[in-house]
């Protein structure tokens, strides 16, 4: 089964395009998945959960940037990912290319994503349902991802300024008496937390979304 997605993203195109490259970085954007570690071959861990009614699926896979050209700003990634129980699975591959949008500051993102799947996220196919769920995901996907860049461009802005980082009197407040104030360097800026783990994406609320999509197209055709 084939998609073709477009989204954009309120960001440099220079800085959509290494953010997309960078596996370990981009993936936790996506609802639901999280990188575990890297292997020696460059390919990346990870995992996908997603909660079908009252229980969890949980998927272990692995994701792999299989071609970059810089200088078309085209990447292809191969993933594929087991049922952590045995009962499916699923492969894709993932060719995204980066363009300057037509809109100023903003930049555009076009999806091919070639994919197969089976075991339980199979029911997602029926119907053309996979391309609604599919599309409110990419949705999700490039919010988050728009806004790690923007925490991305703060947090290096902040950096370049000259200065010292002063600590705030809510700060000293809540140090524990008698404990000596911890502060970093003269000119320096702590480091950004890491990121939350990633919580199991809603099948159901995909689903339920999916279908008032579809319901808002029909109803749009209508009138």
């Amino acid at each position: 089964m084939k998609l073709e997605q477009t989204f954009s993203v309120k960001a440099p195109e220079a800085m959509v395009w290494e953010a997309l490259i960078d596996v370990a970085r981009v993936a936790p954007c996506l609802p639901g998945a999280s990188i575990s570690g890297r292997e020696d071959d460059g390919s990346y861990k990870g995992e996908f959960k997603v909660k079908l009614g009252p229980t969890t699926a949980a998927y272990n896979g692995v994701l792999k940037m299989t071609s970059v050209d810089a200088e078309a700003q085209v990447a292809t990634m191969d993933a594929r990912g087991t049922d952590k129980r045995g009962q499916g699975g699923a492969t894709a591959s993932i060719v995204s290319s980066v363009h300057a949008s037509g809109t100023a500051g903003e930049t555009r993102v076009d999806i091919v994503t070639d994919f197969a799947i089976t075991g339980r996220l199979a029911r997602f196919g029926r119907g053309g349902m996979v391309q609604d769920v599919a599309n409110r995901l990419l949705r999700e996907f490039a919010a988050n991802l728009e806004a790690q860049l923007q925490a991305d461009g703060a947090a290096g802005a902040a950096a370049a300024e000259p200065g010292t980082v002063a600590p705030t009197a809510a700060a000293a407040d809540d140090a524990p008496e008698g404990a000596a104030a911890v502060l970093p360097p003269t000119g320096t800026v702590a480091p950004p937390k890491p990121p939350a783990p990633a919580k199991p994406v809603s099948g159901l609320a995909l689903l339920f979304g999916a279908l008032l999509d579809r319901l808002r197209r029909l109803f749009k055709r209508k009138t």
